[in-house]
């Protein structure tokens, strides 16, 4: 019998050293990759009862919709489970193309192009439009998969404090006026839910020659006529040149597409690696946002009662005495503001049925933690008061809240 080997590589001997989580388990504590056995619903099952979600990013509450299940049922019967290839060689079918067209008219846009994840979106979009010599201009608070596709460009990199239009017009000053500037900004930002400035956004892009690139992930379904988004909801679709969404949250799916016109579209597919090398969406994610967007379209009244849970929730957790930024949207954080706190905080409120996100370092700064509250359309008023009062309770025991 051979010798064990017990000796540990540069690498894992690197890698050992990260213990946190171990930490948090034996504190009883973490807070991650709790397995939920049902269907991502208002109310889910956990280690065999039930619990009410509010860390979901399912806005419309669509995920386990009939129609849209039995769409995604009919499209895997019809066309297989996998694409098994790339959208550049044998990854495209007809109700690809059919949804593309679909989305570009529903955003508003000439033309539109699916990826596999909304991440590799922003991976794939990013990295590939502009050049050497050309610049990324994002704010400080974009999402990961923003800053990820920066970082894989070559171009020049400015950062604008966080929705301070002073500050990005000061870095589109420090631009060469004669080079690509393209501006990318959430339009809910996904952590503490506000909202960009995009009518000063696209001012100040047509004073200085600049694109304009929004993330409308966290804003599709929730702002806009028939959810179509922040740029719809401000009137500035025509002056933003490329709108992205992800099919992971309102859409009740998996994937994510980008909306733009077709000399940008045509580069992006012949250049973008995260679109040529990736396999296409399954047929069952296509045909499920299919279904998603009808039933968005058909009932108005989801994104109305979405609204009117979000605006209650808002203005009892104001009365409570929490804390919770700038946010006008159904994602609500509540400040905490310690590491240990928020860990606590999160684990009991499972214990009294509520399931929330907790957003702790290095994701945030150790005195910006907080819990990830957020809504779905598909909420009860009933639901809101139960979970706000267990927050209550919980807050209270922390000395968080009076």
């Amino acid at each position: 019998m051979g010798l064990k080997h017990n000796i540990m590589s540069l690498l894992q001997e690197k890698l050992a050293v990260y213990d946190a989580p171990q930490k948090a388990k034996a504190a009883g504590v973490y807070p991650y990759f709790r397995p939920i056995s049902s269907e991502q619903n208002t109310e889910v099952m956990m280690n065999g009862r039930k619990v009410l979600m509010f860390g979901s990013n399912s806005y419309m509450g669509l995920t386990n919709h009939p129609k849209v299940i039995e769409a995604a049922v009919e499209a895997t019967k019809k066309y297989g489970t996998g694409m098994a290839g790339s959208p550049f060689l044998n990854g495209t079918l007809d109700i690809h193309k059919k949804l593309e067209e679909r989305l570009a008219d529903y955003v508003g846009k000439e033309d539109a192009m699916l990826y596999s994840t909304g991440f590799g979106v922003n991976l794939g979009v990013i990295s590939t439009l502009t050049g050497r010599e050309d610049y990324i201009i994002l704010d400080e608070q974009d999402h990961a998969s923003i800053i990820d596709g920066r970082r894989l460009s070559f171009s020049n990199y400015l950062k604008y404090k966080h929705n301070d239009m002073a500050s990005l017009e000061a870095q589109l000053k420090k631009a060469d006026p004669n080079k690509v500037k393209l501006i990318v900004t959430d339009g809910v930002f996904s952590m503490e839910g506000d909202v960009a400035n995009l009518p000063e956004i696209v001012r100040l892009a047509k004073q200085y020659n600049a694109s304009v690139m929004v993330d409308e992930a966290h804003g599709i379904g929730v702002f806009g006529e028939g959810g179509r988004g922040t740029c719809n909801h401000f009137g500035v679709t025509n002056d933003v040149e490329l709108i992205m969404g992800t099919f992971s949250k309102s859409f009740a799916s998996l994937g994510g597409f980008i909306a733009t016109n077709k000399d940008i579209t045509n580069f992006l597919r012949h250049h973008s690696r995260a679109y040529i090398f990736t396999a296409s969406i399954t047929p069952a994610a296509t045909a499920a946002v299919n279904a998603a967007l009808d039933i968005m379209l058909e009932e108005p009244e989801r994104q109305a009662h979405l609204w009117e849970i979000t605006n209650y929730a808002l203005d009892k957790f104001r009365e409570m005495g929490c804390e919770i930024g700038h946010t006008s949207t159904p994602i609500i954080p509540l400040f905490i503001r310690d590491d240990y706190k928020t860990f606590h905080v999160t684990r009991d409120l499972l214990d009294e049925g509520v399931f929330v996100n907790p957003v702790v370092t290095p994701a945030v700064a150790p005195h910006d933690t907080l819990i990830r509250y957020s809504l779905m359309a598909t909420h009860t008023k009933e639901q809101v008061e139960r979970s706000i009062e267990a927050i209550r309770k919980v807050f209270k025991k922390y000395e968080i809240i009076p």
